[in-house]
């Protein structure tokens, strides 16, 4: 049972540590590539630091409910380790869960962009070290369906 028990708690470790990605601008999914992207070109014209909320997860709850209930069914005998099974099981749910949550939050920027045809836009996107943007910069904007992703020109 022990080795149950640290086989939940590693496989847990894994899968929240699975849930972090790379969703920057110049970052593509499987399932993003061979698709007709419409181009749009623009300069930004403002720049505001955002928060990306993160969210919490099934496999992070579930994993921590497993957890949770497993640690909990050690305590006491009887009617009192079912309580403590049920309380843990739900305390390691929203534990879980709200690591899952803070694994994913990013920092991201807001970016106000007038584009060539005289519309204005604004995209959010990860902060990306390698692809910083300030006001007055030439960018490109790829969108595809409801989503876009900017990049620099220059």
């Amino acid at each position: 049972m022990k080795y149950c028990q640290i086989s939940l708690l590693l496989l847990f470790a894994c899968l929240l540590s699975g849930c972090a990605n790379n969703p920057y601008g110049d970052t593509y999914t499987l399932s993003d590539t061979q698709r007709i992207q419409s181009v749009s070109y623009g300069t930004i014209i403002k720049t505001d630091p955002v928060t990306i909320e993160g969210e919490g997860n099934t496999v992070g709850t579930i994993a921590g409910a497993a957890v949770g209930g497993i640690l909990g069914s050690k305590v006491g005998d009887g009617s009192g380790a079912q309580i403590a099974t049920i309380a843990g099981g739900i305390l390691g749910g929203v534990t879980g869960s709200q690591a899952a949550k803070s694994i994913t939050t990013r920092n991201g920027v807001n970016l106000t962009i007038k584009l060539d045809n005289g519309n204005t836009i604004a995209v959010v996107q990860e902060v990306n070290p390698n692809m910083l943007f300030r006001i007055g910069q030439r960018v490109q904007l790829n969108r595809q369906g409801n989503t876009a992703r900017v990049i620099p020109l220059n």
